[in-house]
């Protein structure tokens, strides 16, 4: 038995002879593929990273297990189908657990993260302070417009332009007609484009 342990997520592939290796390599390079940006897309929609790690874990293995016997075309709206599913129950499981935590007057405790040591690290091609800080500004500012798009709006400009689905594609893993996939990426780039308008 070969398994091939996907360090971000901790996903673990296992494939039980060398013939099906041979066969589950493009799979294989797919997952490893589509595994980082999958977990931004996990992360932008519940704000939480271990929560992420986890909807990116359980989508990979949902995708395996009833959608790794199709074709590579197939793959890639299949798999963001599975990941949106994830997302969708983790949003049921999430409001339900905040109406019971609001009921019982219950508030969980900050959750600190713990320093990445890998970010202390000096790059040596780094542009310096100024335009560190321009960068650092720009990008949190597309986080947060991205954060406060709604999700039916965020998935489709993630999957069509992030990921470059075509509309038929985001259509599949939205599960959704090709015209509200219009409508809500057009909706989510008038909005970006407001929110951005300082930094064009």
């Amino acid at each position: 038995m070969a398994a091939t342990l996907y360090p971000m997520t901790g996903f673990e592939f296992v494939s039980d002879s060398a013939p099906a290796r041979d066969a589950t390599r493009p799979l294989e390079a797919f997952l490893r593929g589509v595994e980082r940006r999958a977990w931004r897309v996990a992360e932008l929609a519940t704000g939480q990273r271990e929560d992420a790690l986890d909807l990116v874990q359980e989508a990979m293995l949902g995708f395996v297990s009833r959608y790794g016997e199709r074709t590579p075309e197939e793959w890639s709206p299949l798999f963001w189908r599975v990941l949106d599913s994830r997302i969708h129950d983790w949003y049921r499981r999430h409001s339900v657990r905040s109406r019971w935590t609001a009921w019982l007057g219950r508030r969980d405790a900050d959750d600190e993260e713990s320093a990445d040591p890998l970010l202390a690290i000096a790059d040596g091609a780094e542009p310096g302070p100024l335009a560190r800080l321009a960068d650092r500004e720009a990008g949190s500012a597309l986080d947060a417009a991205l954060r406060a798009l709604p999700l039916r709006q965020r998935q489709a400009f993630l999957l069509r332009m992030w990921e470059g689905l075509d509309v038929a594609q985001t259509a599949t893993a939205m599960r959704c007609s090709e015209g509200s996939v219009k409508t809500h990426l057009s909706r989510a780039l008038s909005r970006l484009r407001e929110q951005l308008e300082s930094y064009q």
